[in-house]
C-alpha cells in the first residue's frame, strides 16, 4: 500500500534532476558559444623573428579569422621562455591569454632552472603547432667534409673545437651536448643571446660548428655554412641527401623540439576543444603546412593529449642529457 503511496514522486525527482542537467550542460555550452566576445594574446616566449615567432603569427591570422576576433601576438622574451610562461599563468584561465612555447619550457627549463611555476600543473596544452629540427652546421672554411671527419678531428684535437648555441639550456645546446655525450669527443660550448648572432660568428669563422633550428637554411644552400647532419631521426624534405646523425652512427640521436599553445591551468575544457579544433584545421592548410617547412620545421596538428605526453617523453630525454652532461642555465 505504502509503495504505492511514494512512486508518483519519483519521475518528478527524475525530471527535477534532468532539468538541472539540462541547464548546468547549456550553461557551459552558451559559454563555449559565448567565447570568444574579445580579442584573444599569444604571449611568445622568444623574440621576433625566431621560429615560435614566426609560427605565432602564420597561426594567429588565420585563427582570428575562424574565431572572429583578432588574435594579437605579444613578445616577452627571456629566461628560456620562462618569462612569457609566468606571465601566462598568471593569467585569467577564461582562454584568451595563450603562450606560444617551445616545448623546452615543459622538458628542458625543470631540469636547468628554478622556475616560479609548474609548467605541468600550471598550464595545459593547447595545440602543438610544429616539431622544430635542429641541424647540423660547420663554418665554411671548416677541413671536415662529413660528420665522421668532425668528430675524428674534434677527438684527435681535444678542445680545439668550438661551438656556439642559443644560449644554455637551449635546444641547440642540447644537441650540441649530445653529440659531445654520443660521439665520446670535447668541444667548448659559447652560449649566444639567440640563435641568429651565433649563426652570424659560424659564417664569419669564430666558431667552428652549431645545430641551426632552421634560420640558417637559406646560407647552407648558398654554401656560406656547410650542412653536415640532422640532428632527428628522420630527414628534413628540404635537405633529402643530408644524412641524420642517427643514420651515421650516433644511434637514436634526436634533438627535435615541439612548439606549440599552452593555456593556463583551469581554462574551460570546451574552448580548449575549440581551440585545438581550429589550430588543427589551420596547420593542414597548404600554405601554413609549406611555410613551416621553409622554416625547416614540420607541421604537427595533435590532440591536446598527445601533445601533452609528447611534452613529458622529451623530458625524460633531455632529462637524461642534462643529468649526465650537468647541464645548467648560467
Amino acid at each position: 500500500m505504502s509503495t504505492h503511496h511514494h512512486t508518483p514522486a519519483r519521475p518528478w525527482r527524475l525530471a527535477a534532476v534532468a532539468a538541472a542537467l539540462l541547464s548546468l550542460g547549456s550553461m557551459t555550452s552558451a559559454l563555449a558559444q559565448a567565447w570568444p566576445d574579445k580579442p584573444l594574446k599569444v604571449i611568445v616566449g622568444f623574440p621576433p623573428g625566431g621560429a615560435a615567432d614566426q609560427i605565432a603569427r602564420l597561426v594567429s591570422t588565420p585563427l582570428a579569422t575562424a574565431l572572429g576576433q583578432p588574435v594579437v601576438v605579444e613578445n616577452r622574451p627571456g629566461a628560456n621562455g620562462n618569462i612569457a610562461g609566468e606571465a601566462v599563468v598568471k593569467s585569467p584561465a577564461d582562454g584568451y591569454t595563450l603562450l606560444m612555447g617551445s616545448g623546452g619550457m615543459v622538458s628542458v627549463n625543470p631540469h636547468i632552472s628554478r622556475m616560479s611555476f609548474d609548467p605541468v600543473k600550471d598550464l595545459v596544452p593547447v595545440a602543438s603547432a610544429a616539431r622544430v629540427l635542429v641541424y647540423l652546421m660547420a663554418r665554411p672554411t671548416i677541413e671536415a667534409k662529413n660528420v665522421q671527419e668532425l668528430i675524428a678531428y674534434a677527438k684527435a684535437n681535444p678542445g680545439r673545437l668550438t661551438y656556439g648555441s642559443a644560449g644554455s639550456g637551449s635546444s641547440p645546446h642540447l644537441a650540441g651536448e649530445m653529440l659531445k655525450s654520443q660521439a665520446g669527443m670535447f668541444a667548448v660550448h659559447v652560449p649566444y643571446r639567440g640563435a641568429a648572432p651565433a649563426l652570424t660568428d659560424l659564417m664569419g669563422g669564430q666558431i667552428d660548428y652549431y645545430f641551426d633550428p632552421g634560420i640558417g637554411l637559406s646560407h647552407a644552400r648558398a654554401g656560406r655554412t656547410k650542412l653536415l647532419a640532422v640532428g632527428s631521426l628522420k630527414r628534413s624534405p628540404l635537405f633529402p641527401d643530408v644524412p641524420t646523425l642517427d643514420e651515421v652512427g650516433l644511434k637514436g640521436f634526436d634533438a627535435d623540439t615541439v612548439f606549440g599553445f599552452y593555456a593556463p591551468a583551469a581554462t574551460p575544457p570546451a574552448v580548449i576543444t575549440r581551440l585545438n579544433t581550429e589550430i588543427n584545421k589551420i596547420l593542414a592548410t597548404a600554405a601554413v603546412k609549406d611555410r613551416i617547412t621553409a622554416l625547416g620545421g614540420e607541421a604537427l596538428p595533435l590532440s591536446p593529449a598527445e601533445f601533452g605526453k609528447r611534452g613529458l617523453d622529451d623530458s625524460q630525454r633531455f632529462g637524461a642529457i642534462i643529468r649526465e652532461r650537468k647541464i645548467t642555465a648560467d
